[in-house]
């Protein structure tokens, strides 16, 4: 038994399992606006009592 489907009836069949489509959500909704931090030049010097924290090496993690 094959069944026929026109599409008004598969237009309908759309509609009753998938309903309606969400409302549309603005653009101004979904982006936030945030002051940027200001500018410390006393993060970006140069320590070198902490500069063999940021190196990166495997031996060091292995503990070599």
């Amino acid at each position: 038994m094959e069944i026929q489907s026109t599409p008004s009836s598969a237009a309908a069949a759309r509609h009753a399992r998938f309903g309606t489509l969400p409302e549309r959500i603005r653009y101004e909704d979904m982006t936030e606006e945030k002051a940027a931090t200001p500018h410390d030049p006393a993060r970006e010097a140069y320590n070198p009592e902490g500069a063999w924290m940021s190196f990166s090496c495997l031996a060091a993690d292995l503990g070599l």
